[in-house]
């Protein structure tokens, strides 16, 4: 397979489902297995004319348009149905190729809107692409999915490609670095791939809390992030959790991310939701009234992905409909989203009523400063789930439990998590818990 057909055509990939439907991007574009690339053309094959009708119809101009914001060419494309045995799928090869920095042209800092919950991460990420290596080293992003942490990771290395092009820059995702780890150890490429990562100025890993458990991963990573450091080149890493709550994380590793600065992303308000749903329009020059995107920013509010995921769907809906937009229908497009959404909210509220009622306290024992066992147990637990279950802020979190200091929420999580590893009764108590909080 041609590596840079494949790299365009995965990059594309990527860009494709941010912008489509999930079952219509299931449903035909991942039928499509690219085939060959030339200096003006790429031919991809299809399984069927059906599907080649229906690529060429509808699906073309989005996938032009997605090749030229990866490549910054005009290609031409052409469906072929392959006359033998179906085109193998893409393999993920292991390449050295230290010029592909594997960033989504559409994740800027011009794109990037700024809110309360997201303003601390947005100023770091921009101090360290001005400086990389200079102001914070590492950086460690965090909060949950779907908030921004990679819109940002690769904003940096925009910015700094940007400054200057001769740097090399690596965006990857543990997972991905996992796997080439795996490949590079079966192929007998260690040093191969030491090289490609150790052979930067600036590396981006995002969803580092997937390696925890993996010894080998983490052992790699480990001398990979010292001989950056020490070579003084910028990382920057992100997650769902800080550090200290990163499950089975080593804590050689757990200590080197905090070295740097940690900086977390709340979900975003209201308004700030507003604000992403016109930049959204704005840039994809979308006519979508104002107070169908209030309405949708108002009943979306679990992160950024979702939000924009409901604005695709409105539009979607009235372009195959063939209906006008306003809040009505866009009432009737969200409908299962909505009716999903009211079904479960999970909070302080409803996980402090679920752990009340589950030990037979009332929620205002759990605020008190009652600091029997039989009181103190369940709001560590209460502490965990806010945590664990929801996107809200350590200081945040001890508000909620009458004015607590975020130290309090810090040694609740930390002892309940490792009691987790060590009692199958508690680990029957958080899930059941659990279950009753979402229903499950």
């Amino acid at each position: 397979m041609n590596v840079q057909l494949n790299e365009i055509w995965n990059r594309t990939l990527e860009l494709l489902k941010g912008e489509m439907t999930e079952i219509s991007f299931n449903t035909w574009i991942l039928t499509i297995e690219p085939i060959s690339i030339d200096s003006n053309t790429i031919t991809l094959g299809v399984p069927a004319d059906f599907n080649k009708g229906i690529l060429e119809a509808r699906y073309s101009y989005l996938i032009k348009n997605a090749l030229r914001q990866i490549s910054h060419r005009d290609y031409n494309i052409y469906f072929a149905i392959p006359s033998q045995t179906p085109v193998k799928p893409v393999a993920q090869e292991y390449t050295e190729d230290s010029n592909m920095s594997f960033l989504n042209p559409k994740y800027t800092f011009d794109t990037f809107v700024i809110g309360n919950g997201n303003r601390f991460a947005h100023a770091a990420s921009l101090a360290v692409a001005e400086a990389p290596a200079k102001a914070y080293n590492p950086l460690f992003l965090y909060g949950g999915v779907g908030l921004g942490k990679t819109h940002l990771m690769h904003a940096i290395g925009h910015f700094v490609l940007s400054q200057n092009p001769a740097l090399k820059v690596l965006y990857v995702s543990s997972e991905k670095f996992t796997n080439e780890l795996i490949n590079a150890i079966r192929d007998d490429k260690n040093e191969e791939f030491r090289y490609k990562y150790r052979n930067i100025d600036v590396l981006l890993i995002d969803d580092i809390q997937f390696i925890g458990g993996k010894e080998r991963t983490e052992e790699e990573f480990f001398h990979t992030f010292n001989a950056l450091y020490e070579a003084n080149k910028q990382i920057i890493i992100s997650s769902d959790k800080p550090p200290k709550e990163i499950p089975t994380l080593e804590d050689r590793l757990r200590s080197r991310f905090e070295w740097g600065l940690i900086a977390d992303i709340a979900p975003p308000d209201l308004e700030t939701r507003i604000a992403i749903l016109r930049k959204k329009a704005q840039l994809e020059n979308l006519d979508v009234p104002d107070d169908v995107m209030v309405f949708i920013a108002d009943k979306v509010a679990s992160n950024i992905r979702e939000l924009e995921g409901a604005l695709n769907r409105v539009i979607a809906y009235s372009t195959l409909t063939e209906n006008i937009i306003n809040v009505d229908m866009a009432v009737e497009a969200l409908k299962d989203m909505l009716n999903n959404s009211k079904a479960i909210i999970i909070n302080s509220k409803t996980i402090q009523e679920a752990v009340a009622r589950y030990f037979h306290l009332k929620t205002d024992d759990l605020k008190s400063k009652r600091r029997s066992r039989d009181v103190s147990f369940p709001r560590q637990i209460a502490m965990y789930l806010c945590r664990d279950m929801t996107d809200m802020s350590l200081p945040k979190i001890g508000d909620e439990f009458g004015g607590r200091d975020h130290t309090t929420v810090i040694h609740a999580c930390e002892k309940i998590n490792n009691d987790l590893n060590n009692s199958t009764e508690l680990k029957r108590t958080v899930e059941e818990i659990k279950k009753n909080i979402t229903g499950g």
